[in-house]
């Protein structure tokens, strides 16, 4: 019986346990570290942002009375892709070509589109 006492330990002495301890050991015990910088839902670190352009790509597609997946499955890209690219996010030279050609429009009309260029 002796023994056994001798074999729990006091949680006071157990270093994972105690407040002294470096953060990844309270992490490991289930103690929330505070020491960790956390962000609003949705914000990106310093460096990380992407560039937004305003495009008229949404307004005409509607025109032409296309949705999203059926522009998306014409140009064989993704919705996803086409959702972005609508929102002002950058994308590459090939996909707005692919875009423009899914729409039926000429290269020419790039720039009615997508908006000037950098």
């Amino acid at each position: 019986m002796e023994q056994r006492e001798k074999s729990v330990a006091d949680v006071s002495t157990i270093p994972e346990l105690t407040s002294e301890s470096p953060p990844r050991h309270r992490a490991r015990a289930g103690v929330a570290d505070t020491s960790v910088r956390t962000t609003e839902r949705g914000s990106r670190p310093k460096g990380k942002q992407s560039s937004v352009t305003k495009n008229r790509l949404r307004e005409t597609r509607i025109e032409k009375m296309m949705s999203k997946a059926e522009l998306a499955r014409r140009a064989n890209l993704s919705v996803l892709t086409i959702d972005r690219v609508e929102k002002g996010l950058g994308c590459r030279m090939d996909t707005k070509r692919k875009i423009l050609e899914a729409l039926g429009m000429s290269l020419a009309d790039r720039v009615r589109v997508f908006g000037e260029e950098e």
